[in-house]
C-alpha cells in the first residue's frame, strides 16, 4: 500500500449521511488522519464516521472559519487539507499529494488546486466554472480566519505556493431547489458582514445588477457549455447574488424607518 503523507484532513458536518462515508474513503487515500468536527448531526453522520476510523469532535457551530479553527486545534498533523462534507480527493488528486510529500515535507507552505462542480444531472464541470481554492496547507505558517462568516485565509507575502494540477470534486448541490436555497442563506451572511454599500449604490445594484450577474456565470463562467441546466444554475446564481444587494437595501429601510431617539 503507497504510503499515506503525514496530513490531517478536517471535515465540518451537520447531517451529512449523504455523502460523508465517500468523502472519508477519499480523504483516506491521501491523510493519515481524518477529523469530523460535528455541530449536532441527528442522522447516521457520526456512525459512519466512527466505522471508517475519522476521529469526531463535538462543537456548536460557531460559523465558517472559527469551525474550521476547532478542526485545525484538533489536528495530529501540522499539514492541513480542508474538506467541506460534499468534496471528493480524487484519485489522481491523492496520487499528487502523495508524491509531494514522498521525500519529506515540500518548500511550498501552501497548495492551491481547482474544484470542478459535479453536477446532480450531467459529466462532472472540469473544463468550466472551475473555482481556484488554497486546501492544503501548513497551519505552523497560516491559520483559518477566526470569523464566523469567512473561512478563506489570506496568505502573507513571502509564503510560497504550489499548484495541484488534478481536480478536487465538488458535489455541490443535490437540486436546484437546494441551491437556490444555499444561495438564500450565504446572501443574508454576506449582506450581515460585508461593508455596508451607501443606499444609492444598493438602489442601483437592485435595478440594473442582475443581468451583469447572470452574464458573468453563464459567459465568463461557462456555464453555457452545461446547455439548460447550466442556464438554470447561472439563473440561480445571479439571483442569489442580487438578493445580497436587496437585503442590503433592506438594512437601509429598517435604518430609516426605526425610531429616532
Amino acid at each position: 500500500m503507497t504510503a499515506l503523507a503525514p496530513i490531517t484532513a478536517y471535515i465540518r458536518t451537520k447531517n451529512e449521511e449523504r455523502m460523508i462515508g465517500d468523502v472519508i474513503r477519499a480523504a483516506q487515500q491521501v491523510a493519515s488522519e481524518v477529523v469530523i468536527v460535528d455541530s449536532g448531526s441527528t442522522d447516521k453522520t457520526i456512525e459512519i464516521a466512527d466505522a471508517l476510523g475519522a476521529r469526531v469532535i463535538k462543537a456548536p457551530w460557531l460559523g465558517g472559519g472559527k469551525q474550521k479553527r476547532i478542526g485545525e486545534d484538533a489536528a495530529r498533523f501540522d499539514w492541513l487539507l480542508d474538506l467541506d462534507a460534499d468534496e471528493i480527493v480524487s484519485a489522481e488528486l491523492a496520487d499528487e499529494i502523495r508524491a509531494a510529500f514522498a521525500h519529506g515535507e515540500p518548500e511550498a507552505r501552501v497548495f492551491e488546486l481547482m474544484m470542478a462542480t459535479c453536477p446532480p444531472i450531467g459529466e462532472p464541470w472540469l473544463r468550466f466554472n472551475l473555482v481556484d481554492r488554497r486546501k492544503l496547507y501548513d497551519r505552523r505558517v497560516v491559520r483559518q480566519p477566526d470569523h464566523a462568516n469567512w473561512d478563506q485565509f489570506q496568505i502573507q507575502n513571502g509564503v510560497r505556493i504550489a499548484r495541484l494540477r488534478a481536480p478536487l470534486l465538488h458535489y455541490s448541490f443535490r437540486d436546484l431547489a437546494q441551491l437556490e436555497e444555499k444561495f438564500n442563506r450565504n446572501s443574508t451572511g454576506r449582506a450581515r458582514d460585508t461593508k455596508l454599500k451607501p443606499m444609492w449604490v444598493c438602489a442601483a445594484r437592485l435595478v440594473f445588477g442582475k443581468p451583469f450577474y447572470f452574464l458573468n456565470q453563464y459567459v465568463r463562467r461557462g456555464l453555457w457549455r452545461a446547455g439548460w441546466y447550466g442556464f438554470a444554475v447561472a439563473e440561480i446564481a445571479a439571483h442569489g447574488r442580487w438578493l445580497k444587494d436587496a437585503k442590503m437595501m433592506e438594512m437601509h429601510l429598517r435604518a430609516r424607518a426605526a425610531p429616532k431617539t
